[in-house]
């Protein structure tokens, strides 16, 4: 199976997929150089290339079977609504790159794909589903729950790196970029949401589901058989 992990970052979602399938060929795509060596390292086995993975996107995409994109989220952010009033901020557009491979991949790919984003200040302009602090644009079923893990209090400024390590399974101080660590660690996805969400592209759980269901008719019948030969009924 070949994913193509898109803005990869420290591949938070990457981070279980083994678990899920072992055979799987995975190539990274990540702009900074610093957080491509990072993933490199944390995952030795996956090919990690340093590019504008926008274009990437655009130039590779029949080569895989799922594709994973998480497009920066700045311009989206709620954040920016509630700094818009200080001497400091900057106003910019939302980067539309976001939707440009939505509609992309919903219309010219034909594997599995999952872009993944956090809720934005304005009303999404493509429907996506909201889960925990992200909102996710699939074309497969997602489930109502995909982890539940607990998240860090984000509001906490003091010791927030060391809890947000903590969650992530990840020292987040390795990282010797020009980003801020903070916005990384909170940026990266939960492990088990990443591995929850490539067991519904693999169907994983609907066959767990199956399995369960069949099991409880096969009780629930034997149940019955078991009752009514005790009462003498044929």
């Amino acid at each position: 199976m070949k994913i193509l992990n898109l803005y990869a970052c420290l591949g938070g979602n990457r981070y279980k997929w083994n678990e899920v399938k072992n055979d799987i060929q995975v190539t990274a795509v990540e702009w900074d150089e610093e957080l491509a060596r990072l993933y490199q390292e944390r995952f030795p086995n996956d090919k990690v290339i340093v590019a504008d993975a926008h274009q990437y996107l655009l130039d590779h995409y029949k080569e895989y079977d799922f594709i994973w994109s998480s497009p920066p989220c700045p311009t989206h952010s709620r954040i920016n609504i509630s700094q818009y009033t200080r001497d400091c901020w900057k106003p910019r557009y939302p980067d539309m790159a976001l939707y440009q491979e939505v509609i992309f991949l919903k219309h010219y790919y034909k594997g599995k794909y999952c872009v993944e984003n956090v809720i934005p200040f304005y009303e999404t302009l493509i429907p996506a589903e909201k889960r925990n602090r992200h909102l996710y644009w699939t074309n497969f079923k997602l489930p109502t729950i995909l982890s539940n893990r607990k998240n860090p209090d984000l509001s906490r400024t003091k010791k927030l790196i060391n809890a947000l390590s903590k969650f992530h399974d990840y020292d987040f101080k390795k990282y010797k970029g020009k980003q801020r660590k903070n916005k990384i660690a909170r940026n990266l996805v939960d492990y088990e949401a990443g591995k929850t969400i490539l067991e519904s592209v693999l169907e994983i759980n609907k066959n767990k589901y199956k399995q369960a269901k069949l099991f409880w008719k096969l009780n629930l019948h034997f149940l019955i058989v078991e009752k009514t030969d005790c009462i003498g009924i044929t």
